[in-house]
């Protein structure tokens, strides 16, 4: 068959997200800044169409999907006539960091922090057919901190596997922290089986700890009983993979050890956390994830300094026969040079253009080129790593000295927090005086243990909506607790103001306000009765848990399944901020 790629759309069931909130996500735990984080998934799907692109020659059919962070959605086996990969048949994410949006399946790569914010948004995508491989690049600039990363896949005329090459540049003039993983999902079975290195292995569960994996590692999924995470730290060979007898499909993955050592297998296991891989799913089909990268485990991150360039290269082998990772070559492939691999600008206007168009008109100092400021509901904030983006601020303040500089002021506030410029950003945050400004310095306060000034900027707050939004509401109650009993009636009154909310993070907190009125029946049945949403790494349901059994004189009893928080021990470069 003639090598050839096309391109189609195709409509996918798809749970829509709910913003945590209007604040930005600087300074916030739970977030990445500058992107919006998310609290909830709609329970019901709608129909959304994605672009795809289809990459194929006699063996393999591979789709990637640009509108889904550039993933290979789908790898399908010609001569078995088999999936390879996990496919959910449905876009539903679920609350795992940095954005509490993660959709499992396909093939992903991370930058520059585990799970990649861009993961569900659309990417730039570049085809170029050669001579004989066709090549497809997907990748952005990100708005982070300004970096670019493109991933490169390809097929070749006689391929039987998938190439995946990966760059990363700084082109900005500060040096940034960045990890990076490619994350394989595939449907997981009982009798799935690991074939992984011998060494010792780093183990992510309720704890961890290291083992040989030889001696005590699994040797299929149905030996894992709850969700686990293992980190290869010497494996005796740099090849991988996993495969199930009953469905007849497999995947392995090998490169160079100088370039991807890093080794990874997750997997829910086969006991009490399956609910958790069918959070992602239409049927209840679990699966897990073999993973790679160039760095070791996912607590490390590395430094690309400006002006420099990283790549790495990766193979893919689907199968529908076991296959021995001790044969497993890398393979020769004659690929273009690295120069040919496209490095992309932003991917979405929306998210940079008026900041680029404020840059522009500063550059020019052209007071009527300067924009319209985007209204705070919209949620697009200052980007990082866009040069002269500070100095345009100060240009335009220092222009309009009317009302309109306030907004101004705001959005240079925020930036310089997330430069973690944080004198100067209360100063211009201070002098905004807006609802929005007032409410990010109250996060900025709480987060420096002045809980009485992150109060008071919630006092000063003067619209009725923005005060009563559940992420304020959450926060401002959050600042009140810490200062003490004296607040409890206070408390009370805002959190009465909205009692009628169906919202977790609302519930949260009036349990946490009957505990320190010593309601301890009135708080357990509140936690009890109500159904959580699931999320990843994050654990303030359990801490509520345990107080109640504290303030009751009982030892702490099995966390209920209802508070929808994971068992996993804290590990990984996961946050941003540490939570206060």
């Amino acid at each position: 068959m003639e090598l050839k790629v096309s391109e189609f759309s195709k409509t996918i069931l798809t749970h829509q997200l709910t913003p945590t909130g209007p604040l930005p996500a600087v300074l916030d735990p739970d977030g990445v800044y500058p992107y919006q984080s998310f609290c909830e998934t709609s329970t019901r799907p709608v129909l959304k169409k994605y672009d795809m692109i289809k990459l194929e020659n006699a063996y393999l059919s591979v789709i990637i999907c640009p509108d889904l962070g550039g993933k290979v959605y789908s790898i399908f086996h010609k001569e078995s006539g088999r999936e390879i990969l996990y496919v959910p048949d449905v876009i539903r994410a679920s609350r795992i960091l940095p954005r509490f949006s993660f959709v499992a399946g396909g093939i992903e790569v991370s930058f520059p922090i585990s799970h990649t914010p861009s993961q569900n948004e659309i990417v730039c995508c570049d085809i170029h057919k050669g001579n004989d491989r066709i090549y497809v690049a997907v990748g952005e600039r990100e708005i982070k901190y300004g970096m670019q990363w493109t991933v490169e896949y390809s097929l070749g005329q006689h391929d039987r596997f998938i190439t995946q090459r990966t760059v990363f540049k700084n082109p900005t003039q500060e040096a940034h922290p960045w990890m990076s993983w490619s994350n394989a999902a595939v449907p997981a079975f009982e009798d799935t089986e690991f074939h992984f290195p011998g060494g010792t292995v780093l183990m992510h569960s309720d704890a961890l700890k290291t083992i040989d994996w030889e001696s005590e590692g699994p040797t299929a999924n149905r030996d894992i009983r709850m969700m686990t995470g293992y980190f290869w730290l010497n494996p005796d060979v740099n090849a991988f993979g996993c495969y199930s007898c009953s469905n007849k499909t497999g995947l392995y993955h090998t490169g160079e050890r100088e370039q991807v050592p890093g080794i990874k297998l997750w997997s829910y296991g086969c006991g009490r956390d399956l609910d958790w891989a069918y959070a992602h799913a239409l049927k209840k089909q679990p699966y897990l994830e073999i993973q790679a990268g160039p760095i070791i485990d996912q607590s490390v991150r590395k430094q690309l300094p400006p002006g420099q360039v990283h790549q790495h290269t990766e193979y893919w082998f689907p199968t529908d026969k076991k296959m021995d990772i001790r044969k497993l070559k890398v393979p020769e492939v004659n690929l273009r040079d690295i120069s040919e691999i496209p490095l992309f600008s932003f991917a979405r206007k929306n998210e940079v253009e008026v900041w680029q168009s404020l840059v522009g008109a500063y550059e020019k100092t052209n007071v009527s080129g300067i924009p319209v400021p985007p209204d705070v509901e919209d949620g697009v904030w200052p980007p990082g790593g866009l040069p002269n983006l500070g100095a345009a601020f100060e240009w335009v303040i220092e222009c309009d000295r009317s009302a309109g500089a306030s907004i101004w002021q705001l959005y240079y506030g925020v930036w310089l927090l997330a430069e973690n410029r944080i004198d100067e950003g209360i100063r211009m945050l201070s002098e905004s005086g807006l609802d929005m400004a007032c409410a990010v310095l109250g996060r900025v306060y709480f987060r420096n243990g002045k809980f009485r000034k992150a109060a008071s900027c919630y006092d000063s707050l003067g619209d009725e909506a923005f005060k009563n939004h559940p992420q304020v509401v959450v926060e401002r109650d959050r600042a009140l607790a810490e200062i003490g009993p004296e607040t409890l009636k206070k408390r009370m009154y805002w959190l009465d103001e909205v009692n009628a909310l169906d919202d977790d993070f609302i519930i949260e907190r009036r349990v946490d306000m009957l505990i320190d009125l010593e309601l301890f029946d009135e708080a357990r049945a509140l936690l009890l009765e109500t159904g959580f949403q699931k999320v990843h790494q994050r654990y303030e349901r359990k801490k509520l848990w345990e107080r109640l059994c504290f303030g009751t004189n009982r030892a702490v009893e099995p966390y209920p399944a209802n508070l929808g928080e994971d068992g996993l021990a804290k590990f990984g470069t996961y946050r941003e901020f540490d939570e206060k």
